[in-house]
């Protein structure tokens, strides 16, 4: 699937590695929904990126939000080809401690965002996709997924995290199967350490000693580094059903 001229929802595209997904594509031609709760950085964002680019506020797991956010791209952009779910929360919370116990709550909280609000986006713009006409590589629409290194190198304290994320790698080869008869791709980023508003919030020193860990390159990722491999799956149709690590060669510790 060629950029140019297409669609695509872009949640969590506010920031971080949706913003740089956003920024990618509308280079490439394409236009892009940024579906964000964060309204200060999607309606700035859009801003920036011009008339190929417009905000809607919206929380994953609202169903009324993510069709609001297809109704956007149809009104602003009369088509729909795809979405890349970004929109995501990590949480730091050991199963027991000396004494607490995880909390039950945030738990949930991580899984519905990460896992539920993901399938929410698939299940809708899936829905949504099946009237696009089919293109001549026979595709009518792509979805690419935000998991973590997480899910296969869980750290200590990281027990609902990497659950959100091994069910985000787990889903996508059957989402895959179940979406082929209509030309639909489904393929999974699962990045390692990333220069992201996450990652901002640790002490300077703690993201300084996190990309020291990266075999090669050592450092963070960058996230336009992320963003030029969505756009290389977007164009290379034999990824599909798939799960790709760019981390580095980094294989987290424990701890």
């Amino acid at each position: 699937m060629e950029l140019h001229d297409k669609t695509f929802i872009v949640t969590g595209g506010g920031s971080g590695l949706g913003a740089a997904v956003a920024r990618e594509f509308v280079a490439a031609g394409a236009a892009v929904v940024l579906a964000d709760v964060d309204v200060e950085g999607g309606t700035a964002l859009a801003s920036e990126l011009g008339a190929r680019a417009c905000f809607s506020r919206c929380d994953v797991c609202n169903s009324d939000d993510v069709a609001a956010a297809i109704d956007h791209a149809h009104a602003e952009y009369g088509s729909l080809h795809g979405a890349v779910n970004c929109a995501g929360v990590a949480t730091i919370m050991k199963t027991v401690g000396r004494d607490t116990v995880h909390d039950l709550a945030v738990f949930d909280q991580v899984l519905q965002i990460n896992v539920v609000g993901t399938f929410n986006v698939i299940r809708l713009v899936a829905a949504a996709m099946q009237a696009n006409p089919i293109e001549k590589s026979a595709e009518r629409g792509i979805f690419i997924n935000t998991a973590s290194i997480a899910a296969f190198d869980g750290q200590m304290g990281q027990a609902a995290y990497a659950a959100s994320k091994g069910a985000v790698v787990a889903m996508t080869l059957p989402i895959a199967r179940d979406l082929a008869r209509e030309g639909i791709r489904v393929v999974t980023i699962a990045p390692g350490p990333f220069k992201t508003p996450m990652m901002a919030q640790l002490p300077q020193e703690v993201q300084d000693s996190v990309g020291s860990q990266v075999p090669f390159p050592s450092r963070l990722g960058n996230p336009d580094e992320f963003a030029r491999l969505a756009r290389h799956i977007v164009e290379n149709q034999m990824i599909n059903g798939e799960c790709i690590r760019i981390d580095g060669a980094i294989r987290m510790g424990p701890k």
